[in-house]
């Protein structure tokens, strides 16, 4: 992660969040861990718990706790007591930033902790999932500090969703089974980035690829890409392998599993586990769920065909796999920490509300991961800047 490991050293030197304390709820993982370190180098006090039940790598959990003397709340496999208790914990600290994957954090805070709500400073968010949510509690009146929509970077969505969610989705799935790729139809539900990453390297793989979509523009876009386009009550018959990716809920439900071929394999890659109706698969199960395989439940219908659900319907790519290359999250923490300071030093200067990370940072993280990668572009020549800024000249 060279772009995270130079912002970190310059926070060594310049300690921009000197005596700030930082309430994270992020997936705890080696990625993770790179951007806390920074963080505590740029002189902030770490509280971190986990983002999802099924998402920490114990080890790095207690590597961060026992060596490096953080506050880490987070067990993978936490029922969802001990998962809010975490967030609470993180919570009681005070944090004066936030750092959210998903919104929980920011809503704890709002709902349960006004007063602790009122002293921070502002925060930053991961997710689209995140981000529709704090939208929403803009609209209502709720949000009470600025928060900085980092999903919403170029250099973090244009590639964390897309490449990043699109090679460790199907990492989890075939890990979790083993299954071949190549020859299956896989339907993925959402054609948003990180739909498209998943669709791309599922074909690359040799896979045969059905897209469902709700939004007319996106749909389009998928059928000019060359995949199938239709309803999931379609889809559902022909799926083998099902992947959501949507952030919304009830996106497979009853419907769809009583048509669904024997031995379908169902996964999720948005952010929470409501995209697949599992209480509905429950009541047209027969008989004790199965489990094959660590990351695999099955259920035997009253027809005798068995529908696969793995991860629980979490975060497959962080449920049975490593989540994203550290490669690709280089960049989202870049912006994570960058975002982070540019509250620290601007603290007072935002309105309670959410906002876009500020296209100076874009360009910087931009910059420094293709000086990482070793690779140089063009400038603009005086004559080129002149004439991009006159309107004078034309045919």
């Amino acid at each position: 992660m060279p772009v995270l490991s130079a912002i970190a050293e310059r926070f060594a030197r310049q300690r921009p969040l000197q005596g700030l304390r930082i309430g994270a709820c992020l997936h705890v993982t080696t990625e993770t861990a790179n951007l806390m370190l920074a963080l505590a180098a740029g002189g902030a006090e770490v509280w971190l718990c986990a983002s999802n039940p099924l998402s920490t790598q114990d080890d790095v959990a207690a590597h961060l706790a026992l060596d490096h003397r953080m506050h880490v709340f987070a067990v993978k496999g936490e029922d969802n007591a001990r998962y809010y208790r975490h967030i609470e914990a993180v919570v009681a600290a005070g944090p004066h930033l936030t750092m959210d994957d998903g919104c929980d954090l920011v809503t704890i805070l709002t709902t349960k902790a006004p007063q602790a709500a009122a002293s921070v400073l502002g925060g930053t968010e991961e997710t689209t999932t995140g981000v529709i949510r704090l939208r929403s509690m803009e609209r209502d009146g709720l949000l009470r500090f600025p928060i900085i929509a980092v999903n919403d970077a170029l250099t973090k969505h244009l590639f964390d969703n897309r490449y990043g969610t699109g090679q460790s989705t199907l990492d989890g799935i075939i890990r979790a089974t083993n299954v071949l790729l190549a020859g299956k139809t896989i339907v993925v539900a959402g054609y948003g980035w990180c739909g498209r990453g998943i669709a791309q390297r599922a074909r690359g793989m040799g896979a045969h690829v059905i897209v469902t979509e709700i939004d007319p523009v996106k749909a389009l876009e998928a059928v000019m890409d060359g995949y199938q386009v239709m309803p999931m009550e379609e889809a559902a018959a022909r799926g083998d392998i099902f992947i959501t990716v949507t952030g919304n809920t009830g996106v497979l439900r009853e419907e769809h599993f009583a048509v669904m071929k024997s031995g379908a394999i169902v996964a999720n890659s948005g952010h929470f586990n409501v995209e697949i109706d599992l209480p509905a698969l429950a009541r047209l199960a027969e008989g004790d769920v199965m489990r094959p395989r660590e990351f695999v439940e099955q259920y035997r219908l009253g027809d005798g065909r068995t529908i696969n659900v793995l991860g629980e319907g979490r975060l497959i790519n962080l449920a049975a796999a490593e989540g994203h290359p550290a490669a690709v999250m280089d960049m989202s923490f870049a912006n994570q920490a960058l975002a982070l300071e540019h509250l620290a030093t601007h603290r007072g200067a935002l309105p309670p509300g959410v906002h876009p990370v500020p296209q100076a940072i874009d360009a910087e993280v931009a910059r420094l991961k293709l000086a990482a990668m070793g690779v140089r572009i063009d400038r603009l020549t005086l004559e080129q800047e002149r004439y991009l800024s006159s309107w004078s000249e034309g045919t």
